[in-house]
Order: structure tokens, then sequence, then C-alpha cells
């Protein structure tokens, strides 16, 4: 736990009194103290969403502005904090943060509260962050900051920056991520940064008796010894090594990260780069980017984005590496012609924009995909920070819990999916899949003009 010297406490007086639990509060004195940057991951039932709560209704209070809540999703947030009675009381807990004599107005529709001084409060989707109007936050919370896009900090950081607002982030972890490489680096600067690592059989939430019943709760629930160890090592030991449950990867990674296959891996001019693509249209379209020497396969870096013509992710992705290229793996379904794009396949709309030469995969069942990653992982080496939010995904790629069957049934199709099925398509074609070639007077192999 640490977290820079704060001035003296300012006068707040909070809507409703509040007392923080004796964990929580270093963390309330470190706000109340004046500080602006504190990450807590702590395990289940801590209470972070409470401390968030009261922090924003004091600050609100104090200072006229804007603050937002945001979790990953808005309808997780409408369920969990919106909609959410506290169980003790029998009161939604938004009425307890903000009561209705404080308030001048609430939304339900757009979960949002103005309190009578004029300071607004808001609940959001950190997956819809830009979707929110109005004056800037002067202060955000980052609920389950794990399983946020990261997008959403870099987006407000510079926001903050400029008014002197605060950003709280809290969260369990979800095996290694964006969440815990930050909290790792926010730890080095106690200076700037107030964090807390709070782990379930250290705060007195539970008793050693109750720990013992969530573990065994846990592995029959799932299965098995392993998952369920590894889901109460990640939620209620807060481990950040701990496997994701159902994870497909999870231990081979863990193996090239202890073999050090997850370093430093420069490009080599001397090498071509072959691409390996997943095509979202309203989803997330990601490639990898690999050489090969041998057997050995260097994966040196990754792009992912969302919502992006193929024409702005060329752009982005493609054209400013100064890599020289060679085949470009894409999946069976590039062939399909849209309807919207008058009838031209998106093989021949990325052909169009010079990417060349196309291998398509043939098409296969996501298991076909999934052993040929665990076969390709065992040789590969992964730069560490420019493949970093591809490992995320790889990590995060898991099956599909079926609470009917109490049993996994074939992979999950989340944001983890995309940078994993794009890995997994390169893995099953990399000596395999033909270039494909369009008629015209250029052929595959010539570059186009930004790979000239």
């Amino acid at each position: 736990m640490s977290g820079g010297p704060a001035a003296a406490p300012p006068d707040i007086k909070i809507c409703d009194p509040w007392e923080p639990r004796d964990y929580q509060q270093d963390l309330w004195d470190f706000l109340l103290g004046g500080g602006r940057r504190a990450d807590v991951v702590a395990h289940r039932r801590w209470g972070k969403d409470e401390v968030a709560l009261n922090w924003a209704a004091a600050a609100a209070t104090l200072k006229q502005g804007v603050y937002w809540h945001l979790l990953p999703e808005a309808a997780q947030a409408r369920k969990a904090i919106w909609d959410a009675v506290n169980p003790h009381t029998g009161r939604r807990r938004i009425d307890e943060a903000f009561p209705r004599r404080a308030r001048h107005g609430r939304w339900e529709r757009d979960m949002k509260i103005e309190l009578k001084n004029g300071s607004v409060w808001q609940l959001a989707g950190s997956d819809n962050y830009n979707s929110l109007v109005g004056a800037p936050p002067v202060g955000v919370v980052f609920s389950e900051w794990a399983l946020s896009k990261p997008d959403a900090w870099s987006y407000v950081r510079p926001i903050l920056a400029e008014n002197g607002g605060w950003a709280l982030f809290l969260w369990t972890p979800r095996g290694p991520s964006h969440a815990t490489r930050a909290f790792e680096s926010r730890r080095q600067r106690p200076d700037e940064w107030f964090t807390l690592q709070a782990r379930a059989d250290e705060t007195g939430v539970f008793t050693r008796e109750q720990l013992a019943r969530e573990r065994a709760e846990l592995i029959a629930e799932l299965g098995s010894e392993e998952e369920g160890e590894a889901r109460f090592a990640s939620e209620y030991l807060v481990d950040f090594n701990a496997a994701t449950p159902g994870a497909y990867y999870g231990s081979l990674l863990e193996a090239a990260r202890r073999d050090g296959r997850i370093s430093r891996v420069p490009y080599d001019p001397a090498l071509k780069v072959d691409t390996a693509w997943d095509l979202g249209i309203d989803d997330y379209t990601a490639i990898w980017f690999f050489q090969q020497v041998g057997r050995e396969v260097r994966a040196i870096d990754y792009f992912e984005t969302s919502g992006e013509g193929l024409q702005e992710v060329i752009r982005r992705a493609i054209a400013p590496k100064p890599y020289v290229y060679g085949a470009h793996h894409l999946p069976h379904d590039v062939m399909v012609r849209e309807l919207g794009a008058a009838g031209r396949s998106r093989y021949e709309t990325l052909w169009g924009l010079g990417v060349s030469p196309i291998s398509v995969g043939a098409a296969m069942n996501p298991e076909e995909r999934i052993n040929a990653g665990r076969s390709l992982i065992p040789i590969t080496w992964f730069d560490a920070e420019k493949c970093a939010a591809g490992l995320d995904r790889l990590r995060a790629y898991r099956k599909r819990w079926s609470r009917a069957t109490r049993s996994y049934s074939g992979p999950l199709h989340d944001a983890a999916s995309h940078g994993a099925d794009a890995f997994g398509e390169f893995a099953a074609n990399r000596f395999g899949g033909g270039a494909l070639a369009k008629p015209g007077k250029r052929g595959a192999n010539e570059p186009h003009s930004w790979m000239a």
C-alpha cells in the first residue's frame, strides 16, 4: 500500500454520514486528503463500489462538477449499481449515497443524478465512454477495471490532468492483464499513486471457515479442483498469476513467461513479416505480426480495434509499419460477398487496398484452431510490450461455462476471442493455404504504393 503526500483534509459535508470499514480507512483518508490517483485491487465483498459511491457523493458535495462511475458495460452498471439494493438496509445503494433531499433530479434511462449544488453523477459503460455528452468529468471511478476497455483511461486521463480531477480504479484480478501491468507500474510511483492489494485472508471480511467453504464450493461448482483453486486464488487471494478459469492457453503462456519467451523481440529487417487476422465489422478486428526462423516463431507486434472499416485499419495498422510483408493470413469467410459493399468480398476490398498476397485459410471448427494455437505457443517468442494486448487476449480466451449442465462447452465468444482466433488462424495455416491472386495488371506479389 502506498500513496503520495496528501494535503490537510478539506471540510467536506457528506450528504449522509458514512464510516469506512477499518481496512478501507487508508484509501478513504487518502481521498479526503486530496489524493488524485488510487488503484485498489481487492477481493470479492471488500466493498469497492460502496467506497466509490460515498466518495463521489462527498466530492460532488465539495466541488460542483461532473462525476462518472464506469463499469465494463452499461447493462452491468445498471444491475450492479443503479438498481442494486443494500441487503442490510433494504435501500437502493444510489439512494443511500445520494439521498433524495440532496438531489435536484434523477434520470433513470441515462442513470444520472443531479445534486442541488449543480453537480452531476452518472453511471456508464467503459466500452462506450465517448458517448457521454456534456461537461468533462472532474472525477472518474473505473470499477471492474480488469474487465474494462483500457482505451477509456487513455480518453479520460488528459481531461483529468488538465482540470486537476481524480481517478479511482477498483478491481479483482482476472489473470495477467492491462490492469495488473498498470498496477505494478503505479506501485513503483508512490509519490503519484495510492495502491492497495487486499487479500481476503488479511482483511477479516471472512472467517477462516468461510474462506474454506468458498474454496470448496467453487471447486464443486466448476467441477474441477484446478479450476476452483484458480478462481479462488484470483477472486479471494488476489493472485495476479492465477489462471483464468477455463482458459485454453493460460498454462502454456505461464510456461513461456518462465522460459523467458515473453521479453523483447525486435523486428529483423532480413525477415519478412506475416500477418494473421480476425475481421470484425461492428466487432473487433485483430491482427498479429509474425516472423519465422526455421522452427522458431516470433510474435513481434499486435493490433486491435473495433468499429473501424478496412481502409482505416490498413491506414493505422499496416501502412505505418516499417515491415516488409510476406503473406497475410485471413479466415475463409473473407471471401464472402457483402451486400452493403456492392457485392464485393472483403478479400477484394483488402486486395484493392494493397494487402497482398492474401492466404485464405480453410474452414475449420474452433477446436482445430485452438489445438493449432496450443502447438504454436511452445515454439513462439512474444514481444512483451508490443504484444501485451494480444497476450492479454490469449490469456483470457476461455471455455464457455454452462450453469444448466455445470460444465464447459466450447469457446466463449467475447472480446478475447478475436485476438485468439487470429493467433489460431496463423497457427493452423502458416504452412498451407496458397496465396490467392486477383486477375489484373498488378500481380498479387507486386507492392502497393504504401508497400513500395
